[in-house]
Formats: C-alpha cells, sequence, structure tokens
C-alpha cells in the first residue's frame, strides 16, 4: 500500500499531483490507468468522438429512439472501462502505477467482446437488426441469450472495476433471488413464481427496465453532459477562480477561513460533481490557511468534509441522483431544483453557524492576505457565474436540462476563448492550439469522468429489472412497516420508526455502494414504503437522495471524511465525528420531510407561505442543532443548555403544533439557563486541542 501524501503546510498548497493521488485513494471510484502517451491520446480521442455523439442527440435525436441510442452509447462508453481501469482493485498511486499499467491481452479481449455484446442488437449481420431483435422480445434465440448472459458478465467486472466489488455482488444476489425464487415456500416474504435464465436476460437485454432502464439512460442523457460541463468549468479556471473569490469576500470575517471552504465547497461542486474529490480539491488549498489561522487538524477535516457534500445537495447541479429522481417521477429536473432549494438554506445555514461557533470557541486568528479585492477577481471571472446562472434561467423557462446544461457548456467555452484570445500575447497559430486543447480537453475528460457512473447505472439496471419483476419492492415495504407496527400501532409512531428504520437502511447501504446506485437501489426498496404510508412521492425521493450522499460522512466509511483527514493529518475517527457536527442538519432535516404532511412544505409540496412557516421553524430547529452540537450560545454552554437544544431541535422539527411549542419552550429555557449560567466566571478552555471542539 502506498504511503500517505504529505499534508499541506502551513503556507503552501498540497501539489496538484498529491491532490489527484488522494482523490484516487479514497474517492468511491477507484483510480484510473496511467497508459502510455500515445494509448492515453487514442483513447481521448475516441472519448471527444463519443461527445460529439452525444451532442448530436440533444439536438438531432436518432430516429430509431431512445432505447438505439442507449445501446450503441453502452457499446461506445463500455469498453473504454476495460483499457482505463485496472483489473485488481489498486489505488497505488499514479505515477508508481506507469512501469506495466497498459491494458493486457485479456482486457483488449474484453474490449471486443463488451463492444460486440453491447452493439449486438443493433448489428443487421448478427441479430438481424434493432427492430428485428425487439420483435423477438420474450422469444429469445440461443445466440440472443448468449450474447446477453456475456454483457451481464461484463458489466459486474466493469463495475468492479470502477467501483469496487459491493454493488456486482449485489447484483449477482438480486440474479440469485430472481432465479431461485421459486424455491422459496410460498407464504413466506418474498417467495415469487422465480425465472428462468433466459427470461432473466429477457428482461434485461431486450427490455426498457434492464440494462437500458432509466438508469442508463439518466446516465446517457443527462448526467454526461454535466461531467462536460463540470470540465469545461475546470478547464476555464472556474475552481481557482471560486475559491479566489470567496476569500476575497469574507477577508474581514475573524470566520472568514471557515466561511471560504463552506461557500467555495459549493461552488467548487459544479465543477467536481463529487463529495470527496470536492474536500480533497478544496482542502489542498484552504488547508495551510485554517491551520496559520488556528483550527485545530479534526475540525478543519470535518468541515471540508461537510462542505464537499454540500454540493451534491445543493442547486443548480445537485448530485447524479438527482436526474434520476426527474425521471422516477416524471417530473422536470427544475421542480427537483426547486425541492432542493429549502434544505439546502437550512443545510448551510447549519454548516455557518458551526463555523461561527467554531471560530469562537478555537478563538481563530485570522490575517487576509494584503491586496486580496474583490472586485478585481470577479471582473475577471464572473463568466463562470454566466454559465452557471444559464442553466437556472433555462430550467425555469422550461427548457430540458440537458440543452440547458450544453447552451451553459457553450458559453463557458465560449468566454474561455474570449479569455485566452484577450489575456495572451502568442501568435495566432499558438492561440488556436490552445483554444482547441481547451474544447478537446473538456469534451475527451468528459466522458472519461462518466465511465464509473455508466458501469454503475448499467448495473443498477439489473437491480431495479429484478425488483420490478419479482415484486421484492412491496415485500421489503410490507416487512418495514410490519416492523414499526410492531413496535406501536398507532399511526403517527408507525410513520416515524418506519423512517427512522428507512435513514438507517439507507444510510448503510450508502456505506458499501456508490451515491447513485445507493439511491436507485433504496428507491425501489424503501419508497414504496414511505409512499405507503401517505408520504408524497416528492418528499420520499428527497429523504432517500439525503440519506444516499450523506454515507459519504457517515462512519465508519465516511469516504469525504478520511481523504479531508489525509489532507490535514488529523486523526480519522476524530474527523468523521466533526464532519457528523457540520453536518448534522443533513441527518435531522429529512425526517422532517416525511413525519408530518406540513413537513413536504420544506421540499415544496405546499405554498409559498407553507414553504416560509416551515422552513422559519425549521431554522430555529437548525440553530439550536447548530448550538447543541457546537457547545456554544453566547459563549461556551454546558450540558444542560445542550441537553436543551437537542430537544428543541428534534421537537421543532416534528412541525406539529404541540412539538413546536415544546421545542419553543426548550429552546427559551436553554436560553434562560445559559444565561443564569453565564453570570459565573467562564472557565478557561483549551485552545488548540480536537477534543475541546468535540
Amino acid at each position: 500500500m502506498s504511503a500517505r501524501p504529505p499534508a499541506a503546510s502551513a503556507d503552501t498548497p498540497l501539489p496538484k499531483a498529491n491532490v489527484d493521488e488522494l482523490i484516487a485513494q479514497y474517492d468511491e471510484e477507484l483510480p484510473q490507468r496511467s497508459l502510455t502517451r500515445r494509448l492515453d491520446l487514442g483513447v481521448s480521442i475516441v472519448c471527444f468522438l463519443i461527445s460529439l455523439y452525444v451532442l448530436n442527440q440533444v439536438f438531432f435525436p436518432l430516429e430509431q429512439g431512445n432505447q438505439y441510442y442507449l445501446m450503441w452509447f453502452l457499446a461506445l462508453v463500455l469498453p473504454l472501462v476495460f483499457i482505463c481501469y485496472r483489473p485488481g482493485f489498486s489505488r497505488k498511486p499514479v505515477d508508481n502505477a506507469r512501469a506495466n499499467d497498459n491494458p493486457s491481452i485479456i482486457d483488449w479481449i474484453l474490449v471486443v467482446l463488451t463492444f460486440l455484446t453491447c452493439a449486438y442488437p443493433v448489428l443487421p449481420f448478427f441479430s438481424g437488426g434493432f427492430n428485428e431483435f425487439l420483435n423477438r422480445q420474450g422469444s429469445l434465440t440461443t445466440l440472443d441469450v448468449t450474447m446477453g448472459g456475456i454483457l451481464l458478465l461484463l458489466i459486474l467486472e466493469a463495475t468492479r472495476r470502477t467501483t469496487g466489488i459491493i454493488l456486482p455482488l449485489f447484483c449477482v444476489f438480486f440474479f440469485l433471488y430472481s432465479y431461485y425464487g421459486a424455491y422459496i415456500p410460498i407464504g413466506w416474504p418474498g417467495s415469487h413464481a422465480g425465472q428462468n435464465f433466459d427470461q432473466i436476460v429477457n428482461a434485461l437485454y431486450n427490455d426498457a427496465s434492464g440494462f437500458y432502464g432509466i438508469p442508463l439512460d439518466v446516465a446517457a442523457t443527462y448526467i454526461v453532459l454535466f461531467t462536460i460541463y463540470g470540465a469545461v468549468l475546470d478547464k476555464t479556471g472556474a475552481a481557482n477562480f471560486f475559491i479566489e473569490l470567496s476569500f476575497s469576500l469574507f477577508k474581514k470575517s475573524k470566520a472568514a477561513p471557515g466561511r471560504t471552504v463552506a461557500l467555495s465547497g459549493f461552488l467548487l461542486g459544479t465543477v467536481s460533481g463529487s463529495g470527496t474529490a470536492t474536500a480533497v480539491s478544496l482542502g489542498a488549498v484552504t488547508w495551510p490557511v485554517l491551520k496559520k489561522a488556528g483550527y485545530p487538524k479534526e475540525n478543519a477535516g470535518g468541515m471540508l468534509a461537510a462542505s464537499g457534500i454540500g454540493a451534491i445537495l445543493s442547486p443548480p447541479t445537485l448530485g447524479a441522483a438527482a436526474f434520476i429522481i426527474a425521471e422516477l417521477l416524471n417530473v422536470s429536473y427544475g421542480l427537483v431544483l426547486l425541492w432542493a432549494v429549502v434544505p439546502t438554506l437550512l443545510y448551510y445555514l447549519g454548516i455557518f453557524l458551526a463555523i461561527e461557533i467554531d471560530s469562537r470557541k478555537i478563538e481563530v486568528d485570522y490575517q487576509p492576505p494584503a491586496g486580496l479585492r474583490s472586485w478585481p477577481i470577479l471582473k475577471n471571472g464572473f463568466y463562470h457565474f454566466i454559465s452557471l446562472g444559464i442553466i437556472v434561467v433555462f430550467l425555469a423557462m422550461g427548457m430540458a436540462p440537458f440543452k440547458a446544461v450544453v447552451y451553459a457548456s457553450l458559453v463557458g467555452i465560449g468566454f474561455g476563448i474570449i479569455e485566452i484570445v484577450l489575456s495572451r500575447r502568442d501568435e495566432p497559430g499558438t492561440i488556436l492550439a490552445t483554444v482547441w486543447d481547451v474544447i478537446f480537453s473538456a469534451l475527451s475528460t468528459g466522458i472519461r469522468s462518466a465511465l464509473p457512473v455508466t458501469s454503475v447505472c448499467a448495473a443498477a439496471g439489473i437491480i431495479v429489472s429484478t425488483i420490478t419483476k419479482t415484486g421484492l419492492g412491496q415485500v421489503i415495504s410490507d416487512i418495514l412497516i410490519g416492523g414499526a407496527q410492531a413496535i406501536s400501532d398507532n399511526p403517527t409512531a408507525v410513520i416515524v420508526f418506519t423512517c427512522i428504520f428507512a435513514a438507517v437502511a439507507v444510510t448503510v447501504l450508502g456505506l458499501a455502494v456508490p451515491v447513485t446506485a445507493s439511491f436507485i437501489i433504496s428507491w425501489v426498496i424503501v419508497g414504496p414504503a414511505l409512499i405507503t404510508l401517505g408520504v408524497p412521492e416528492a418528499a420520499a425521493a428527497m429523504f432517500i437522495f439525503y440519506y444516499a450522499v450523506l454515507s459519504e460522512v457517515s462512519p465508519p466509511t465516511a469516504l469525504a471524511a478520511v481523504a479531508a483527514s489525509a489532507i490535514t493529518g488529523g486523526r480519522v475517527i476524530a474527523t468523521m465525528w466533526q464532519a457528523c457536527k457540520y453536518a448534522i442538519p443533513a441527518f435531522l432535516v429529512p425526517l422532517a420531510f416525511t413525519f408530518t404532511p406540513e413537513g413536504a412544505n420544506l421540499v415544496a409540496q405546499g405554498g409559498f407561505l407553507g414553504a416560509v412557516w416551515t422552513g422559519a421553524v425549521s431554522a430555529c430547529a437548525v440553530a439550536a442543532l447548530a448550538a447543541g452540537a457546537g457547545g456554544w450560545m453566547i459563549r461556551r454552554a454546558g450540558w444542560p443548555e445542550r441537553v436543551l437544544c437537542f430537544v428543541a431541535a428534534c421537537a421543532l422539527l416534528y412541525l406539529q403544533p404541540l412539538s413546536m411549542m415544546i421545542g419553543f419552550g426548550a429552546l427559551v429555557l436553554a436560553v434562560i439557563v445559559h444565561l443564569i449560567l453565564r453570570r459565573k466566571p467562564d472557565p478557561a478552555a483549551p485552545n488548540a486541542t480536537p477534543l475541546a471542539t468535540t
């Protein structure tokens, strides 16, 4: 196992090579190979051509339909996994892997086999052509079944190479359940008629609910275009602009370093799309400043991790699962963004309050760099906000998100080209070469970044198809509700316990598989239980989405927190708990979506006034949570005030008249107790120890 890269010093950011190594080591996706220069260029050219195919589908859809497009998309993208990803589980540093890291003969055989099995349904000289293949639905030939079975194995292997062994094992379990379900005694939970191998392959290979179902459709139609947009932002310097602007905006505040981390994390999430990658990229630049200001390693790491996942929970891009929500519920992506507005405000309210509390407890000593001014920075990079604004405006106008993000990418590239032309004094040929490099790199990198999510979505189709065909989702729904009813037959208690069970189940599942897969699996097995109990679909979907994302800061894995601790050099477990402290609103607020009908107002399921009053009450709950978790009100708070704050927060989030009265009463009592105790001298607190801020 490679040595852990050194943490950034107090004065210099972490080198980019070490940043890339940390992302590869701790991200939920496994690292790519270090290909030879010639092969790497070849892969980039193929990715660039695939990006043109994807962009063509946006404006000139293929006449044969969407499934035809998906078959070719998978045939072009999936083989690249066997070129770009290693067959083993190694996360060794890229530089040390260069010697023997090219694809082997077996890898090249898998590349050819993957292309043939994916393209088989649309090749006239093999399957008889696309229409002929679809006409054989339910009565596949032996060759059809063979090709489908091979593709099943190849998708599992591609998923293992990109994300690890857990998700493929889930797929194998569901496959075996589908095949052997008939052997479960009738009347037992989960028993079904069973399916033979031909029927399973037919459902996966020749049906819109299998490999080519909603998950892959979302990956090929939405996610890949947003990864291209993220690559455009990256290649045009958006990441550095966002961080510099954040520093300049908060330079006069004592809590400026922490605020900068939170705001930069929100903005950087549009570039990386990954909580772990955002935490590492952000930490490489901001940790030296945080350390110099006096932040303990664990506090800084927790702040970085919580800020990193905040971007996935926030408009205008959200995470990949948000596109799946739109497709599953048959609503516009713009509406999903609207659902996320109030929860996002509450999340960042909690983070900023936690930052303010820590800046006082730790006694942060921050001196802003001389000459750091917002206006010059904004003037040079304002166009990055224009491209983001285009997405929001076009979505508000009702435009499809895949078109909106293409226009935003074009604007981002256009402004990037203008900046290159105006800022350089090179020869025209050199400028043109630079412009071409930006365009080529952005498009090819966008496709390359989408390889893992494409594999995951194709594999998720196996699980979705199995659960749909066997009715397993309803079985698990009945088990969840039955477990809650075994504790209490009170309808209110049943909803509360079912939601708690669901939250735990989604979080635990998210510890093992990527966020996108976690959401898809959780939706089909947990979603029906929530909907059966009367929870609106939007509230149920956002509930599952939040807990799927929170796995990145949930012990014992907490990949974003582990990566952040590698940046700061802090203790891993302590960093995880600090991340939980900063992200605590995200752990409790989603329960408010589902506990009561009024809670659905938080995800825009009622009128404007409903969203305002529930948002205001929830904001008080978040403030109480921050005070209780941070141990600070007007000064350092003792356990009596902290316990009262936790009671107040839990009661307020229930959003019913009696519970809100109890919550506000507990909050007032906490303030009174604190004011009485504040008359006593404040004992000197340890100043720079991690435990002082727990």
